[in-house]
Parts: C-alpha cells; structure tokens; sequence
C-alpha cells in the first residue's frame, strides 16, 4: 500500500495524541507527593511555627547571656558638641558691654569600670545562663511536641485509610451478594424482599465508604496544615511498615516508668531551671541594699573663637593673640580627669525591697509550678501506663473476636448459598465481621500509637519514628 498524506496525518495525530496522554500522566505523578512518616517528621521539625518560635527564644537567651557577660567590661563613650552664642557681653578692652557672636567646639572620651556592684552582676550572669539553659531544655522538649503531634496525626490519617479499606472490601462483599440474590431471585428461589434488604445493605456500605473516605480527607488536611505544606498540592503519606502479628506488649512497672519520667522529661528540667534564674535574680536584687564602687577616666578638649592667649611684651603691655584650633583642641585645652565613685544607698523610696518581695514571690510561683508539673507527669504516666495495659487486653479480645466473627460470615455464607439460613442472618454475620474487623484494625493503630504517647510521656521520643 503507498504512503499518502492522510496515512502521514493519522500516524502523525495519533503520536501526539500519546505523546499528551504520557505528559500529563508523568505531570499528574509529578503532582503528587509520596511522604514517609520519618519525612513528615523532618518537614515538620523544619518548617513548624512553634519550632521556629522556639529558636527565636533561644537566640535571644544566648543574647541575654552576652549581654550578662558585657555587664563586667568597662564602657566607653565619646560625645562632641557645637555651640553658638550670641548676646552682650562684657568687653573689657573698651570697658563697656557690647555684642559678642562666640562659636565653640567641645569633645570628650571617657569610661566607666564597675569595681563593685554587690554582686548583682554575678547574680544576672548566673541567670542569664541559666535562662539560656532552660530555653533550650523548652527547645528539645518543643522537638518532642512536634515529633509526637506529627507521628500521631499521621498515624491517624494510615488508620483512617485502613478503614476506608476495610469499607470498601465490605462494599465489593455486599454488591457481589447482591448479584447473588438477584440471580436466585430471577429463577424464584428467594422471595423478592431478599433483593431490596440487599440493596438497602449495598446502600448503606456505600454511605460507610463516603463517610471514611470524608475521614480520610480531614485527617490529611490536618496533617498538611501541621506540616505547612502547599495546600493545593497533593499528598500521598506513604503507610509505614507494621507487622501486626509482630506485636506483642511489653510488661511494665510503674514506678520504674514514673522514675524514668522524672529524669528524662526536658519539661521537668526546664521548671527546675526556672527556680535557679529565680534564686539568682533574688539575689540580684538584694544587691539594690549594697553599695557600688567603680572607677572613671576621661579626656576632653574644646575650642573658643574667641580665645585669646595673653602675654606682656617688652613695653610692658598686654598682648592677645588668636590661638587656632588646632593649638587649642589638641594641646592647650586638653583636660584628663581620674576617679572613684562610691555610692551608698540610704532611702530608695522602697523601690529596692519593692523588687526583692517580687523575686520572692516569683521564686515561690516556680516551686509551685515544678510541683504542679510533676503531679501532671505522675498523671501522665500512670494514665498512659492504664491504657496500654487496656489495649493490651485489647488486642487479644479482639483477634478472638475477629477469628470468631469471620468463622460465624463464612458459615452463614455456606448457608445460604444452600438455603439454610435468610439474608437477614447472613447481613448480621456479614455486619459482625465487618465491624470485629474495624475494631481489630483500630485496637492494633491504638496499641502502636499508645506506645509512642508512653515514649512521649517518659521523654524519650526523638525524630526516627519507627513502628
């Protein structure tokens, strides 16, 4: 057969036709974006308000500590100034008051030493450090927050997406016994109400998908707003690996798990840090009864136009002349200047025992917070300790259940295939193991996630998540 134009045009059309169809399905797997729990994890250690906030603290704590070091070293500070002035003034080579415009120029450097200051800069550089180490106890125990929040909410979106697919196995059951029904009851040998008790069940598992599959959605919309990802991308969170026959639960103390808490929670620190920058800022303002001593220097010079040096000639008269600006400001007008100051305290109008009762009261609220934190852990962990014994006990009902449930579908399926039972007791059998199953795949996601909110209670969660 020849080649002709339209053969040319119709392999040509069909080329781009494919040639589209490859694009936008490599665009469209462009689009979507596999993440894994251990990424989640890191995106949302990187880009989390809190996490930045957090480092925004820290970086302000290391600045007081600078600032607390500096409080030792001696400052330095140059002024210059320029005057002009003019009004009536005495002159005495006329002997008589006339108008006089005099300019002038003025410059000083001087320092200040602290010598002494009753030990309140030691008090706010132990503080200042301390806050600096409370800040970051908040910082790593910000980290565990995210770590958690993050794992949890993605671990709810996994068994979210479990359930829709336990839905959808339930619907695909209920539509291929709706074939059934509707086959037997084409050749009479189930009445007619057997088909529309079945397709209400179809009906129902439908409702049962779209409600998972709305589940669905709202969890991944919350994961993606606590990961602060680009709302109008896709996402598809890649389920992590868990052996569900693989887990087996772990016997505990709860002493040795209350115990563990009090020396790993970053928490815990933090509020005892908080009672030593109390004590040290007490101390700090006790300091306002002492006195201070330092130590000053300066140098200054200034220049006058209307300055004049006086000398007597050899007549024996008095002679002025203009001295310049350089003669003046950089040799006949410089002035040094040594000293001490020493201050005494004697009657602040109680501002300083003012500052005293509000560091003590501060010091107070810390111990109390410290006590409070800790009745919180002792909550903490033994309520999570209760609940992990409960899923596991769990665990076991549940497989029973299931193993039974799927025993009592498969013999009423029998049957009924053979017309021994009706299509109501097959739905409940049906029913029954759709929901063991549910709960099955529940308990197994409750029981992983419940062993991480123990970590996360005992402190000792960290970004390599694994299940």
């Amino acid at each position: 057969m020849a080649f002709s134009y339209r053969n040319f045009r119709t392999i040509f059309s069909a080329a781009v036709v494919l040639m589209l169809i490859t694009c936008s399905a490599e665009r469209l797997e462009a689009q979507v974006r596999q993440i894994t729990l251990n990424e989640a994890v890191g995106i949302a250690l990187e880009q989390s308000i809190e996490m930045q906030q957090a480092t925004n603290n820290l970086e302000r704590s290391d600045a007081a500590v600078q600032g607390a070091y500096g409080q030792f070293l001696p400052n330095l500070n140059a002024t210059m100034g320029a005057n002009r002035t003019t009004g009536r003034q005495f002159n005495q080579a006329t002997i008589s008051f006339d108008e006089f415009t005099q300019n002038s120029i003025s410059g000083n450097l001087g320092t200040s030493v602290p010598l002494f200051t009753g030990w309140q800069n030691i008090s706010n550089l132990r503080q200042a450090r301390t806050d600096r180490e409370a800040a970051l106890t908040t910082f790593e125990r910000q980290r565990e927050d995210v770590i958690f929040s993050t794992a949890s909410n993605f671990l709810q979106v996994i068994l979210n997406i479990e359930l829709l697919d336990i839905a959808k196995d339930n619907l695909e059951t209920a539509r291929k016994q709706l074939k059934q029904v509707q086959a037997q009851v084409e050749v009479g040998m189930r009445p007619i109400v057997d088909q529309f008790n079945q397709e209400a069940e179809v009906a129902n598992n439908e409702l049962i998908v779209i409600q998972r599959q709305s589940q669905v959605n709202t969890s991944k919309v919350q994961l993606i707003r606590l990961l602060q990802l680009d709302a109008l991308q896709d996402y598809e969170f890649v389920v992590p690996q868990i052996n569900m026959e693989g887990i087996i639960p772990q016997e505990f103390q709860l002493s040795e798990l209350i115990e563990a808490a009090l020396s790993n929670r970053k928490d815990l620190r933090a509020a005892q840090l908080q009672i030593e920058s109390a004590e040290f800022a007490l101390r700090g303002a006790r300091s306002g009864y002492m006195p201070t001593l330092s130590f000053s220097a300066s140098i200054s010079s200034s220049y006058g136009d209307q300055y004049r040096l006086r000398s007597v000639d050899g007549s024996g008269n008095i002679v002025s002349e203009t001295v310049g600006f350089g003669d003046q400001f950089f040799d006949q007008r410089i002035n040094r200047g040594l000293g001490f100051n020493l201050s005494i305290p004697i009657f602040d109008r109680f501002q300083t025992r003012t500052n005293v009762v509000n560091r003590q009261i501060d010091l107070k609220n810390s111990r109390l917070a410290l006590i409070d934190r800790q009745s919180l852990v002792f909550q903490e962990v033994r309520q999570a300790y209760e609940d992990y014994r409960s899923l596991a006990q769990e665990l076991v009902t549940t497989e029973v259940a299931l193993r039974a449930a799927e025993k009592a579908f498969e013999t009423q399926q029998e049957r009924y295939n053979v017309g021994s039972t009706t299509l109501i007791e097959l739905t409940q059998a049906n029913n029954a193991f759709f929901q063991a199953s549910s709960r099955r795949v529940q308990t197994i996601y409750q029981f992983v996630f419940q062993e991480k909110l123990l970590d996360y209670f005992l402190g000792r969660i960290n970004e390599d998540v694994a299940f």
